[in-house]
């Protein structure tokens, strides 16, 4: 017998035993429990609903499906897109003969997180410069969310009250529940208009307690694809000014908005330059394809003032512990291919040509879904399509009028009606268009 057909016997011992184990356990346990957490201690938990229509799209085998439901760009021919600028990262730092995997330091990789600060609060930005900003890598902006709730849990001299826009990303709920902060909303989406509801957004911002936590997106606003003008902005920063509210600003898609990186922060740079004491957590899973390198940065800014440097020393010594307790060290490659981007001139100008081709195919998309709704004189009003941005459209379908479009067109969008803009593309545009326009007519 050879080593191999040994070892495969073995092996297929020590399963059977095991199994063997397993099932006279089960007949000698009679009248025991198998878990000591029962089923009013733990019940069964809801599937995921995203990640359960992706599962239900991977099962369905029509030729024609359509995936608009999670929100990972896809290139022309619905295929995930490598960034050319992260292949040619992703290949220096392989090439690299300094190149080893041990543990970055609890606050993430420094040349990473400086230049993810510069990015996404300016580079000219009053708090870098005067040293009130501290800056973590984080497991993507889920981390960076995670970490900020934690620390308004643990620090806040009262229990604040978070206010979410409704709607909002649904684990913003999740991640402040679980760390026991109190959660409210404000209204952000009209459905009549299916655009921005503005003076319900300010009305109840100025009603809210001094020291309650705003959560606002700065651009791209996930998932309704509104977002507030420069003006607009500056009326909020003013009200929330004048009532001593904290912003707490989640940015997943800078330069994948428009295309501009500056004309994207604008929100994050206009709320420093007003005063504020904030904080802002920053993805890289959109603008660099980096999904599941899990690559982002929380950053923490004083407002300004004598003691400025040393209150941001203790925060940071703070926000260590909780990093550290939490995942004790972050992931290394992510960061690595960004900052490599990000601290080289060349390659940086190239991650913008690529973010270039990111928003402007999507852009180009809205127009032609636009145009194959007017051309079918779909009953009602599309103009929000191309007026909205970024990755995510609010379409304004029922609940209803989706599980028609799954059921009987096989496209797979999110209940609320939300559609990954990224998912169409000129071989589908047409077959969603006109299966918006059949739900629509015969609902």
């Amino acid at each position: 017998m050879s080593s191999k057909d040994e070892s495969t016997n073995q092996a297929q011992t020590r399963l059977e035993q095991v199994q063997g184990h397993t099932n006279s356990s089960n007949m000698g346990s009679v009248g025991t429990s198998a878990t000591h957490f029962s089923e009013d201690a733990c019940p069964q938990a809801a599937e995921d609903p995203l990640f359960g229509l992706m599962a239900a799209y991977r099962r369905d085998t029509f030729d024609k499906k359509v995936d608009l439901g999670i929100g990972a760009y896809r290139d022309n021919n619905a295929k995930p897109w490598v960034l050319t600028v992260v292949k040619k990262a992703d290949a220096l730092i392989r090439d690299d003969p300094n190149l080893n995997h041990e543990y970055l330091p609890i606050a993430g990789l420094p040349e990473f997180t400086l230049a993810a600060q510069k990015l996404i609060l300016g580079p000219d930005s009053p708090a870098i410069k005067e040293g009130r900003a501290a800056s973590f890598q984080t497991v993507s902006g889920t981390g960076a969310v995670h970490l900020g709730a934690l620390f308004l849990a643990k620090f806040s001299k009262s229990q604040p009250t978070v206010y979410l826009s409704s709607p909002t990303w649904a684990n913003h709920n999740q991640i402040f529940s679980n760390v026991g902060v109190n959660i409210k909303s404000y209204p952000y989406f009209d459905k009549k208009t299916k655009m921005l509801d503005f003076d319900g957004m300010l009305s109840t911002i100025k009603s809210a307690p001094t020291g309650s936590v705003i959560l606002l997106h700065p651009c791209a606003h996930n998932p309704t694809g509104v977002d507030p003008t420069k003006e607009q902005w500056q009326q909020i920063a003013k009200v929330m000014k004048e009532k001593d509210l904290f912003p707490f600003l989640d940015c997943a898609y800078q330069g994948f908005a428009t295309g501009s990186l500056s004309q994207d922060n604008y929100a994050i740079r206009h709320f420093i330059e007003q005063g504020f004491e904030l904080c802002v957590c920053q993805s890289f899973a959109k603008n660099f394809g980096l999904y599941g390198q899990r690559a982002g940065a929380f950053h923490w800014v004083v407002a300004p003032g004598s003691d400025g440097a040393d209150a941001v020393k203790r925060i940071a010594s703070q926000l260590a512990i909780l990093q550290r307790s939490e995942i004790s060290n972050p992931p290394a490659y992510g960061a690595r291919i960004a900052s490599k981007v990000l601290n080289d001139p060349e390659l940086f100008a190239q991650w913008e040509d690529d973010l270039r081709t990111m928003s402007g195919r999507i852009i180009e998309m809205r127009k032609a879904l636009k145009s194959e709704l007017d051309k079918l004189e779909t009953p009602g009003t599309w103009d929000h399509v191309t007026s909205q941005i970024g990755m995510f459209s609010f379409t304004g379908l029922s609940e209803a009028q989706v599980k028609q479009m799954q059921e009987k067109h096989h496209v797979y969008m999110t209940k609320n009606g939300r559609i990954s803009m990224a998912g169409l593309n000129t071989n589908n545009v047409q077959y969603f268009a006109k299966a918006v326009d059949d739900v629509v007519r015969n609902s």
